[in-house]
């Protein structure tokens, strides 16, 4: 393990310990779901849609917003699970501190197939994964290999279609799809204790995975928000990253509706350190997040 981890303070909260700033673990009755932070940053709103000069003051008086570019492992009984690869810069000290190796790493879950969600899958053109089966829900699959979908993009954005079309290639004989049901739908597990669900808007087929162990259940919902600060108060509000901005806004409250009925924790991709957290519906009829301390 390398040094930078050996000084590590580690210190016991709410439901979960801190392990430097860009790990938290958090557990989930026999699961435990680790955050696997590579960047924490600020957003600014030009990325945002929808939002008024209202929004934006009442929420933003900085101007920006936290964000952050997470992935999480779920250290299950006999099984290391994980959910979408980052870019693949801090990815790999991050699961050694867990002392998790990539060849440890039995499945692989994709929400979608982003740049910074899949960048951690290869390197140089190997699979950084060699051991692992990996689960892409069917929408997401066929959207990312639809020639049709590529070429009606503008010449100079077509290009986003390469990096995912090169990781399915290299890891096709260990690629499960499924179809992604909707939240009404989601009856049936991809994994023992893990289902799949459809968020979509952000990409044809953004998906979200519901896990559950005992009596307890956490929603790591991908990219259903990127903005926090203004997109829970205001979940109308959408983000130039999405490609369907209408769809995308639909799913988040459904889902922001779904999760504060069942008083069920989530964990999101840009959601800011510890990265996980619960929701709260407010009488003015937006939400507030409260992060896992």
């Amino acid at each position: 393990m390398k040094n930078l981890w050996i000084f590590l303070v580690v210190f016991s909260s709410i439901g979960g310990s801190i392990f430097a700033q860009n790990t938290y673990k958090y557990k989930v009755g026999d699961m435990e779901v680790i955050l696997l932070s590579e960047n924490q940053s600020e957003g600014k709103p030009g990325i945002l849609i929808g939002a008024t000069p209202e929004m934006i003051r009442k929420t933003l008086p900085d101007g920006n917003f936290s964000n952050a570019v997470n992935a999480f492992l779920v250290k299950m009984p006999g099984k290391n699970v994980l959910i979408d690869a980052g870019f693949g810069n801090k990815l790999f000290d991050n699961l050694e501190a867990f002392n998790v190796t990539a060849e440890q790493i039995d499945i692989v879950l994709l929400t979608h197939m982003h740049g910074d969600h899949i960048g951690g899958m290869m390197k140089d053109k190997q699979i950084n994964f060699p051991n692992a089966d990996i689960y892409i829900a069917q929408q997401e699959y066929d959207y990312w290999m639809s020639d049709d979908a590529m070429n009606r993009l503008p010449e100079n954005r077509r290009g986003g279609f390469h990096a995912p079309r090169k990781v399915i290639a290299a890891y096709k004989d260990k690629i499960h799809l499924f179809p992604a049901p909707d939240l009404k739908d989601a009856s049936k597990e991809i994994l023992p204790g893990i289902r799949g669900i459809a968020a979509f808007g952000h990409t044809p087929g953004h998906t979200m995975f519901l896990l559950e162990s005992g009596k307890k259940k956490m929603l790591v919902w991908g990219d259903l928000t990127h903005a926090m600060a203004i997109q829970m108060p205001y979940p109308q509000v959408a983000v130039t990253y999405d490609v369907d901005p209408e769809t995308a806004v639909t799913s988040r409250k459904e889902v922001l509706e779904y999760v504060t009925k069942n008083k069920i924790p989530i964990a999101g991709m840009h959601i800011a350190f510890p990265g996980m957290g619960e929701v709260r519906k407010e009488k003015s009829g937006g939400y507030r997040f409260i992060p896992m301390k």
